[in-house]
């Protein structure tokens, strides 16, 4: 006992220094079922770019994301897809989202773009598919194919677990903030590149089972190519009609211009694919998923709201005690093979257009 009480002022004294140190606290994950899958067991597409082990180099001076210190990896080289599945009981569409944090290509803001974001869509029934792409890395596609093709990878490990991991492969889309709002992107743009099929990794690839995904929530994107000078898409970026229903989200005092979602939402108008789009008067950029006391800290309901009306999550469960308002009969589940937002979701699909009694 004496030994004990000695040591507990030492503890109680480290506190503040572990906040400094940024050791991520909040995002200690109250997550469920996770599991850890390589995306290449023998080796990337392309030579790993640093022999630098992978790291945390997050500092003291970092901005916060949603009011709190977030790790910040680099020297990935190995990248992987870790699973977090809602928790048992929550309502479900069994459907899933891959989750791109941002970092500039150079780092991966692992916890307030990430994590963060995994407990989000576990606490509205999805499952969450965390993305680890590899980083740093000299520039993006189309200079660089390595971020699309860990994006395409990540679509296709997923639907080949999707009855392992109770996903419908006909719900899974995908969550992207800054450079890896980018990647979003380039994935509902290139889904079907074939450039990994050159590459030593070509027999990781399994070419009959598809990279498109459902759908796409774009927050603060960069490098699409526009700017307050040039207010213009990347044309590398154009979308094509089955591009994915799309919700964006940006600030307008973002430093790294608001015209990225001004310009890729007319673009997607102009290609006919179903957009959303909300801006911020205030709020910068790398806010994260809740800003404490920002207008746009309760986004994640409209993107929740959004889900729901594309049919990847079903209605909320009626409010008890709610007599004077009669609930419609709920929907059931649409067939595997129907998707009911009326957009294919690819190429080949053999959907029909829409079916109003089904989500």
């Amino acid at each position: 006992m004496a030994r004990m009480k000695r040591r507990a002022p030492v503890f109680v004294f480290l506190i503040p220094f572990l906040a400094v140190l940024s050791l991520p606290v909040f995002a200690t994950p109250s997550l469920y079922g996770q599991k850890v899958l390589p995306l290449w067991p023998h080796g990337t597409p392309e030579p790993a770019q640093t022999t630098e082990p992978e790291k945390d180099v997050t500092k003291a001076t970092d901005a916060l994301i949603s009011g709190h210190r977030t790790a910040r990896l680099t020297n990935v080289t190995e990248p992987t897809l870790t699973v977090y599945a809602p928790a048992a009981g929550v309502r479900s569409g069994h459907s899933a989202a891959l989750v791109f944090p941002g970092g500039g290509y150079v780092r991966l803001a692992w916890d307030g773009e990430g994590l963060d974001t995994c407990r989000w869509l576990n606490s509205v029934g999805m499952t969450c598919l965390l993305v680890k792409y590899r980083v740093p890395e000299q520039g993006h596609y189309p200079d660089n194919p390595a971020d699309l093709e860990d994006a395409q990878q990540a679509m296709r490990v997923a639907r080949a677990h999707a009855a392992e991991w109770h996903i419908n492969p006909h719900k899974i889309g995908l969550v992207g903030f800054s450079a890896g709002a980018h990647l979003g992107v380039t994935l509902s743009t290139h889904w079907d590149d074939k450039h990994v099929e050159s590459t030593p990794a070509a027999s990781e690839v399994d070419s009959k089972i598809g990279a498109h995904p459902d759908f796409a929530i774009i927050v603060y994107p960069a490098y699409l190519g526009a700017d307050a000078t040039h207010p213009t898409l990347d044309p590398a970026l154009t979308p094509k009609p089955d591009t994915p229903p799309t919700f964006l989200l940006q600030a307008e005092n973002d430093p790294v211009h608001v015209e990225n979602s001004l310009a890729y939402f007319r673009a997607l108008k102009d290609a006919g694919v179903a957009a959303e789009l909300h801006i911020y008067a205030t709020g910068g950029h790398g806010f994260g998923l809740h800003p404490v006391g920002s207008p746009e800290e309760h986004w994640t309901q409209l993107a929740t709201t959004w889900l729901r009306s594309i049919r990847m999550i079903p209605p909320p469960a009626p409010t008890a005690g709610a007599e004077s308002w009669q609930a419609p009969p709920a929907p059931t589940p649409c067939p595997a093979q129907q998707i009911p937002m009326g957009r294919p979701s690819n190429a080949s699909s053999s959907a029909t257009a829409d079916n109003p009694a089904c989500w």
